[in-house]
């Protein structure tokens, strides 16, 4: 069988998109698996499968690299909107996405017939602990700040957003520095974590600007996170660090991220790409 897919990108974060809307796949776990990987695949961060829905324009399913289901993706979300308008699927600037954490509205910003970016709202940011999940101290109702203790070598303040699934924050004085090969895995395991977890390195750069490396939990280091980038921002705000309106630059690119504290929702706006399109015997 014949798979036709599109390779796009959101600041490098790249996925495999397959137009799902009449014909739907199967052993969607083990094809992610197997298109992303970089040498014996399509190669990509991971595979997201765009479906009819009863309670929104389209539904997103997305798979990490490893093969496991996210619950969402913002730089993979933007690409969605992509897909449906270039590819004449929806002719309207407004696209409503139906995800597991819930249905996410687009504002596509389109030139010469094809979509450039999407400004995306992402929701509210949860902080209940158990909600996030991160197994918090007792009768913690946030993880703000909170010291955990990786091994002798590496500890750290950390602050656990879930932006739909869940992040953990940790401010840095050179991102560069890092070496997330060893840190990332550390964390993305770790016992208070029970669902694992994406982790965001920040550093602040000033008070409207960050810059962050993520380790995203079946993925390893990608060039950009979205709901990692909203996780940081969000962060950064509740540690009193930016203000609400922040410039995150991600190895990939850069994304605008705004926190209305007072509506308590965050708005993600970036670019959205084609990368080339094919077919692949499955």
């Amino acid at each position: 069988m014949k798979l036709k897919f599109v390779k796009m990108h959101g600041c490098g974060n790249d996925y495999i998109y397959v137009d799902c809307t009449r014909n739907d796949l199967k052993d969607e776990n083990n094809l992610a698996v197997r298109l992303s990987d970089r040498h014996f695949g399509i190669g990509a961060d991971g595979l997201i499968l765009i479906r009819k829905s009863d309670k929104a324009d389209f539904k997103m399913s997305m798979y990490n690299a490893d093969g496991s289901e996210g619950k969402m993706c913002g730089n993979g979300i933007r690409c969605v909107g992509k897909f449906v308008y270039d590819h004449g699927l929806i002719a309207k600037n407004k696209v409503s996405i139906e995800t597991l954490s819930g249905i996410k509205t687009l504002n596509l910003t389109v030139s010469n017939g094809k979509v450039e970016s999407a400004r995306v709202d992402m929701g509210k940011p949860v902080l209940t602990p158990e909600k996030i999940p991160v197994l918090a101290p007792e009768g913690a109702t946030q993880v703000i700040g909170e010291v955990l203790q990786m091994d002798e070598e590496t500890s750290g303040e950390v602050t656990c957003i879930s932006m739909g699934n869940p992040h953990c924050v940790i401010f840095v004085e050179n991102v560069e520095d890092l070496n997330l090969e060893y840190l990332g895995p550390k964390f993305e395991n770790h016992e208070v974590f029970p669902e694992r977890v994406n982790t965001e390195f920040v550093q602040v750069l000033s008070e409207t600007e960050i810059k962050v490396r993520v380790w995203e939990r079946g993925s390893g280091e990608t060039l950009a996170c979205g709901t990692g980038a909203c996780a940081a921002v969000v962060a950064t705000v509740l540690n009193g660090l930016t203000g609400r309106g922040v410039l995150v630059h991600l190895p990939g690119g850069d994304l605008n991220i705004e926190y209305d504290q007072a509506n308590d929702r965050v708005f993600m706006t970036g670019p959205a790409e084609t990368v080339f399109s094919g077919e692949i015997e499955i």
